[in-house]
């Protein structure tokens, strides 16, 4: 089954160009032109946005925040330029991916291909000894892609729940910003180590009672991360 893809962009001319060739590249889309409406088609259950930050009535950044009131589907944003600053905001309210404008279609595609992957599969066996992590009051289910905490089910990101199965089945592996990327995205572009910086702090937020003493992702200063507990399958 085609995946369909939400575009939103004010700019006529860009979706018209990218709807074609994101359909000939075996994706369906739906495209929107303004905030509003981009949460109105939210309605027919796509299964990733591609979000432009300059967007009249609503801007991507508040579209980004509202979608994740309702919805974990993957979001890929658009920025103007290269700001950083947008880049990391974007991450930090929840977006999977960006890339700054002008971007090139075939990357665009391969990103998308990437975050999707990591939304329907997981990266490890699924047979039943495997299904299952356990670290604490931490589990990760990966059969049905799921993470507890203390009972409490928690809404992570489709990233953000591979960054943590990767670290959960390495514990005490220390993991640098460039194998974290490849497997979270399927490969690494220029900025990847702010990527993964932003996508670890989201996760702390949700996983660690004490954001400054985490107990599960701990920095190892200048290599990487590396999960802390002692995870069990």
């Amino acid at each position: 089954m085609q995946k369909k893809i939400l575009l939103v962009d004010d700019d006529e001319k860009l979706l018209d160009v990218l709807e074609p060739f994101l359909r000939n590249e075996g994706f369906a889309t739906i495209r929107a032109q303004d905030g509003l409406e981009a949460l109105t088609l939210m309605m027919k259950q796509p299964d990733l946005v591609v979000l432009d930050i300059m967007m009249p009535h609503l801007d991507g950044k508040e579209i980004c925040r509202r979608i994740r009131q309702i919805s974990q589907v993957p979001i890929i944003m658009l920025t103007a330029l290269d700001e950083e600053a947008d880049k990391l905001e974007s991450l930090d309210l929840g977006a999977d991916d960006y890339m700054a404008k002008p971007f090139s279609m075939r990357e665009l595609a391969a990103r998308i291909r990437a975050v999707l992957r990591r939304t329907s599969g997981s990266l490890a066996d699924t047979s039943p000894q495997t299904q299952q992590i356990a670290a604490g009051g931490l589990v990760l289910d990966n059969l049905r892609h799921t993470v507890q905490l203390n009972g409490k089910m928690l809404e992570l990101t489709p990233i953000e729940f591979t960054l943590l199965e990767v670290l959960m089945r390495h514990p005490g592996q220390v993991m640098n910003r460039l194998q974290l990327m490849e497997q979270s995205h399927g490969f690494a572009f220029d900025g990847y180590e702010r990527t993964i910086d932003a996508h670890i702090r989201n996760l702390r937020r949700k996983i660690e009672q004490d954001t400054r003493k985490p107990m599960y992702i701990l920095t190892v200063y200048g290599v990487g991360y590396r999960f802390g507990g002692d995870a069990s399958e």
